[in-house]
């Protein structure tokens, strides 16, 4: 919504006003129509060169890294996760202003918002590494960055389901009570996926059985799919919030 008016040739300020649920519901939607997006074009138009694997075993899904690393699909997928990835950060450091006001007189929460916060960003810094640098270009690089979002989005998760605990305790709201309680069941999902997206991993380096990669890849989209679900729930969390651009023009004397 814009916002603006002009009284006797002086503008008064523009302001945009956005909810805050549709922006994090923007967020979440821009990585996850790119991925299907980038899936999909794969699957169709480069369906052998991203399932193809070393072991030279059928295979039937592309996997993420393979659907992001051709083009245009990493053009896609770039231009999604470099565009979310400012609101990213805004949506880290509003839950840690949020919970710094929630837990500003408790010792173990307080120095927890700290870790969360650094956890979240370590996140948006290791999908935006494993985005920019595909595997076929530099595959060290690649999987590095991937370690660190799978590592740092677990902590982040793991923290914020213990802050939120301690809030659902205190509070007698019923949106705090469901955002707890879905927040665990996507953890739980997403702790399971990776386990099982590992073991395939595993399975398919390690004896080359035809499948085992196309369970890998499937059990990846549910990794990230749990993981988007779960920064989708902080639409409970700010449903009153809005976010304001303004932009005010001062008068200068020459």
């Amino acid at each position: 919504m814009l916002q603006g008016s002009s009284i006797l040739g002086h503008e008064r300020p523009l302001v945009i006003r956005v909810s805050f649920p549709a922006c994090v519901v923007a967020t979440v939607c821009l990585p996850l129509l790119g991925l299907i997006t980038c899936v999909f074009i794969s699957s169709i138009f480069h369906y052998e060169d991203s399932t193809s694997t070393h072991c030279q075993v059928p295979n039937y899904l592309p996997s993420i890294s393979a659907s992001i690393s051709l083009s245009p699909e990493c053009h896609i997928w770039r231009f999604c996760i470099g565009l979310h990835s400012a609101p990213r950060i805004l949506v880290a450091f509003t839950y840690f202003k949020f919970y710094k006001t929630r837990f500003s007189s408790r010792c173990p929460e307080s120095s927890l918002c700290c870790f969360n916060l650094a956890f979240s960003i370590c996140e948006n810094l290791g999908l935006l590494l494993l985005t920019y640098v595909s595997s076929s270009e530099t595959y060290f690089v690649h999987k590095e960055g991937f370690v660190l979002f799978i590592v740092s989005s677990l902590i982040h998760m793991l923290i914020t389901c213990r802050l939120w605990k301690t809030i659902k305790k205190y509070s007698l709201s019923p949106e705090d009570a469901k955002s707890h309680h879905w927040k665990v069941r996507f953890l739980l999902f997403n702790v399971s996926f990776c386990a099982f997206a590992i073991f395939f991993y595993w399975k398919h380096n390690m004896y080359c059985e035809s499948g085992s990669y196309t369970l890998f890849a499937l059990f990846e989209y549910l990794v990230v799919f749990s993981n988007m679900a779960f920064h989708l729930t902080a639409v409970w969390d700010f449903k009153s919030r809005e976010v304001m651009v303004i932009s005010s023009s001062e008068d200068k004397d020459f």
